[in-house]
């Protein structure tokens, strides 16, 4: 589910714009994904609270655990609705680098 910020809204491609993908652990083990186009400033939201995401008011984020680049802001859409599909257990093995996400299908 994406957060109360602006990147997850529509959004234009702008040229030499990266957008990621990301995993973030908090601190009770708990895996959140989102999407950004500078994944360690919003990891650093996550930690300072003001403009994290609400899943980490219950248990504060403790690492960004994983982040892959994506074509554009529909790419990494696609792919944080693949990652979020994963059961816990396949994305601890996304995080170690043993499972590689399947290309996501378009359209």
């Amino acid at each position: 589910m994406p957060s109360d910020t602006a990147e997850h809204s529509p959004a234009t491609t702008t040229p030499g714009k990266t957008w990621w993908v990301y995993m973030v652990r908090a601190e009770n083990g708990h895996l959140y994904t989102g999407i950004s186009t500078d994944p360690e400033r919003r990891f650093q939201e996550h930690v300072g609270g003001k403009r994290g995401a609400r899943f980490f008011n219950r248990s504060p984020a403790q690492a960004l655990v994983w982040q892959q680049s994506c074509a554009d802001h529909s790419d990494a859409l696609r792919r944080e609705m693949a990652v979020k599909r994963l059961k816990k257990k396949t994305k601890e093995v996304l995080i170690r680098g043993d499972y590689s996400l399947p290309e996501p299908k378009q359209g």
